[in-house]
């Protein structure tokens, strides 16, 4: 079970998969039950998802010889793990089109999720590549149906508290590169969107409730949500602190038919 993110963005997450133009790939780092878990998924496949050409899942794990006291790999690994995922990966190409939706890292394993159309002889054909290009490190390889796409949809996408740190991510790790020890409070400013202006004042009464401050409301070029609303308060920004307070207004804006566009806010060096 996946239930407290930790850190989002670890240095040492590389995707293994080659991406192209249209992949946009995502990194983060939760508390399951057998420990801390890094996930790298391909977010891009999530409006398409499940394919329904592409039912089988194949989980290709692998040992990391050499791993951290977190579970995560030794820099002088990470060689040989893209050289087992290269050689691996050439192997899907010969027996057809796929799909690679993310890997997972924990305790010392890393595993690879793909998405295929067939499995006859693909996997007989994983384990010989494995044994060849890398016989001493041990290797498991599963095949099995996923027509709904479980694996990705329900393990390796982010659940909405997690998908808020990777949004907040962008913004905080920015400040902290630039001197930001995250300590103090400062003004945040917060923008959103709504599609009436009912909808509007009526969130308005809300936000002053919890202490924000209307810092100014007009129309916006947007077509769909036309009425801005720009608010602001002083809080903290670390990623938990900052994830928690917009979490709670991306949820409470869509009842009043509303959209939460992002936050910004200045760096604080001393």
């Amino acid at each position: 079970m996946k239930y407290i993110l930790l850190i989002v963005v670890l240095l040492f997450s590389i995707p293994l998969f080659a991406q192209t133009v249209e992949d946009h790939w995502e990194t983060y780092t939760a508390q399951y039950d057998d420990g801390v878990g890094s996930t790298i998924v391909n977010m891009s496949l999530l409006a398409d998802a499940p394919i329904v050409q592409y039912p089988f899942l194949v989980k290709i794990s692998v040992k990391i010889n050499r791993c951290n006291q977190d579970g995560f790999p030794m820099e002088n690994e990470w060689d040989g793990l893209y050289l087992m995922s290269d050689k691996l990966k050439a192997v899907f190409a010969v027996h057809g089109p796929f799909k690679a939706v993310g890997t997972f890292t924990i305790q010392c394993w890393r595993t690879d999720y793909y998405y295929v159309k067939d499995t006859v002889a693909l996997r007989q054909a994983l384990t010989a590549a494995a044994k060849k290009y890398q016989p001493t490190r041990e290797c498991m390889i599963e095949t099995r149906s996923d027509p709904k796409w479980n694996s990705y949809l329900k393990f390796l996408y982010p659940n909405e508290e997690t998908f808020e740190y990777i949004k907040n991510q962008k913004v905080v790790i920015p400040l902290s590169q630039n001197g930001d020890k995250l300590t103090k409070p400062r003004q945040v400013d917060h923008w959103l969107y709504f599609k009436t202006e009912a909808g509007r004042n009526r969130f308005i009464s809300y936000a002053q409730q919890q202490r924000y401050k209307i810092e100014d409301k007009k129309l916006s070029a947007r077509s769909d949500f036309p009425y801005q609303l720009h608010l602001s308060r002083v809080d903290n920004v670390d990623l938990p602190t900052i994830s928690k307070i917009t979490l709670q207004l991306r949820r409470k804006v869509k009842e009043y038919d509303g959209t939460y566009d992002g936050w910004e806010t200045f760096v604080i060096k001393k």
